[in-house]
């Protein structure tokens, strides 16, 4: 992998408020695929950091710089991984999204037959 490609060199998008996000249920199929692997990846990520937490101590100091670039670099592993096929979870993601095209019902609870 050549690391120069992945050096963020544009501009990124202001953060949008929860309420103006466009609906995932009205995205093409590619950014559905992007949008359970983009969630794979985050989940990922959570994990490498956990593990990484269990690791002790190695005589090495940790300063501010050194954890910074650790955390990049399990970023972009867990963004590598997922890109890769990951654990196969964004299939269940995107199917559930697709799914839910398909259904417009909330399915019944059991405690409303009682």
């Amino acid at each position: 992998m050549d690391i120069a490609k992945l050096i963020l060199t544009g501009t990124t998008a202001p953060p949008v408020p929860l309420e103006q996000a466009k609906n995932i249920e009205n995205a093409s199929e590619e950014k559905k695929k992007q949008f359970a692997k983009d969630f794979e990846s985050v989940f990922i990520n959570k994990l490498l950091d956990e593990m990484s937490n269990t690791v002790g101590d190695w005589g090495f100091e940790k300063d501010g710089a050194f954890e910074q670039a650790e955390g990049i670099f399990r970023l972009y592993l867990s963004q590598n991984i997922a890109d890769q096929g990951g654990f196969g979870l964004w299939k269940d993601i995107y199917k559930s999204l697709t799914d839910s095209e398909h259904k417009n019902t909330v399915p019944e609870s059991p405690n409303m037959k009682l």
